[in-house]
C-alpha cells in the first residue's frame, strides 16, 4: 500500500498544498529549490502545541526581526522572550535561544536526524520534521494530524496516549523514500484540511480508497483516546503596583526554570491547590483587592488568580521598579492580570 498511497497523497499535494510562509511549494521544490532549515526549525518549534493560523505573524514577526539563526543566536534573551509573549508554553523560547546558539557556534544545522536530536530543546518530531522537509531525508514524521490519518487508514482502534508507538511504525509503512519533505508535509495539510477531528470530508479525501476506517464507517471515531484526568485547581494571588513618582510599575523577572521561565510579570504568591497561600504583599501599601478574578489554564492545571493594586513609592521586597515596561511583553495569564487591573489605576 505504501507506494501507491504515497502517490495519490503526493498528487493532491501537488495541486493543493496550503501556502504557509515558512514553506517551499511543491512546485518550487520541484525546480530543485531548498527550504531554508532555519525557518522550517523556528515554525516547528513555534507550532508546538499551537496552530498555524496562531504562528504565522509571530513567525513573520521573528523572522523580520532575526532572518538567520545567527542573528537570532546574537539576541538579548528578554527581546526573545518579549517577541514569544503570548505563545505559550515559555520553555520553547528558552530551549530556541539555546539552539540558535549551538546552531550557530557550530557554524549550520546538522543535516541528520540524529544530528539534529541533539540540539537543546530538539525532540524525536521536531529532529524527523527538519530532517525531512529541510533536507529530504526520510525520516517519519508523526504529529497529532499524521497519527490521525494513520489511525483511519489502518482502522487502529488502540486508545491514546499508549498507542503512540504501534501508530509510528504503522506510519512508517506508509512513509516512502522519495519525496520525504513533501510526503511529511502533505500528510499534515491532509489531516489539517480533510482528515479533520471531527466530521472528516470522506467524500473527497484523495486516499479514500486506502481507509479501512471509511470502509467500517468509524473515521470520525478514530483516534480513540483514553480518558482524561480531570486538571487540578490551583490558586494565587497577583500585586500590581505603581509609583507615582514616575510611573514605574512594579515588576518581576520569573526563575529561568518553571513556568513562564525568565518571563516578566507580577510579583505574588505561590500557585497551590486550596485556595491562595499565606503570603506576604511585595511592598508595603494600601492594596486594593479588585472584584472578579484570572482565571487561566495551563497544561496541568486550571490557575484563578486574585489581584490586588496599589500606588506607593516604598522600596519592593519582591521585584522591582520598571520604567520601561511594556504589557505586550507579558504571558498570557499576566496580560490578563493586566487587563483587569489597568482601568482601575484611573480611578482611585
Amino acid at each position: 500500500m505504501c507506494e501507491s498511497f504515497a502517490k495519490d497523497l503526493l498528487a493532491w499535494y501537488d495541486a493543493h498544498a496550503r501556502v504557509l510562509p515558512w514553506r517551499i511549494s511543491p512546485a518550487d521544490r520541484a525546480k530543485g529549490v531548498m527550504p531554508d532549515p532555519y525557518r522550517i526549525w523556528l515554525s516547528e518549534v513555534m507550532l508546538q502545541q499551537t496552530t498555524v493560523a496562531a504562528v504565522k505573524d509571530y513567525f513573520n514577526r521573528f523572522t523580520t526581526r532575526w532572518p538567520d539563526v545567527a542573528a537570532l543566536a546574537a539576541a538579548a534573551d528578554a527581546d526573545v522572550m518579549a517577541e514569544w509573549a503570548g505563545l505559550g508554553y515559555y520553555a520553547r523560547a528558552r530551549n530556541l535561544l539555546a539552539c540558535a546558539r549551538a546552531v550557530a557556534s557550530a557554524g549550520g544545522f546538522p543535516k541528520t536526524e540524529a544530528g539534529l536530536l541533539a540540539l537543546p530543546g530538539v525532540g524525536p518530531y521536531t529532529a524527523a520534521a527538519i530532517a525531512a522537509i529541510a533536507f529530504d531525508l526520510p525520516a517519519v514524521v508523526v504529529d497529532g494530524n499524521v497519527e490521525r490519518v494513520t489511525s483511519r487508514i489502518f482502522a487502529m482502534n488502540d486508545p491514546l496516549p499508549a498507542a503512540r508507538p504501534k501508530l509510528r511504525d504503522l506510519a512508517a509503512e506508509l512513509s516512502p523514500r522519495e519525496r520525504p519533505g513533501d510526503y511529511a508535509q502533505a500528510m499534515m495539510d491532509l489531516g489539517a484540511t480533510i482528515c479533520t477531528p471531527r466530521n472528516p470530508a470522506c467524500t473527497i479525501c484523495p486516499v479514500f480508497s486506502h481507509c479501512a476506517a471509511r470502509r467500517l464507517g468509524i473515521a470520525a471515531e478514530l483516534p480513540r483516546k483514553a480518558p482524561k484526568a480531570a486538571k487540578p485547581e490551583r490558586a494565587g494571588v497577583v500585586y500590581i503596583a505603581r509609583r507615582p513618582s514616575d510611573g514605574a510599575w512594579l515588576i518581576e523577572t520569573r526563575p529561568e526554570k518553571g513556568l513562564l521561565g525568565g518571563m516578566p510579570g507580577f510579583p505574588g504568591s505561590d500557585w497551590v491547590a486550596g485556595g491562595a497561600p499565606a503570603h506576604e504583599p511585595p511592598l508595603t501599601a494600601d492594596w486594593l483587592t479588585l472584584n472578579g478574578e484570572v482565571r487561566h489554564t495551563f497544561t496541568h492545571f486550571h490557575l484563578s488568580l486574585q489581584v490586588r493594586i496599589a500606588r506607593s513609592d516604598a522600596a519592593p521586597r519582591q521585584g522591582e521598579w520598571r520604567a520601561d515596561f511594556s504589557p505586550s511583553a507579558l504571558p498570557t495569564v499576566m496580560r490578563k492580570a493586566w487587563d483587569l487591573a489597568a482601568p482601575q489605576f484611573h480611578e482611585f
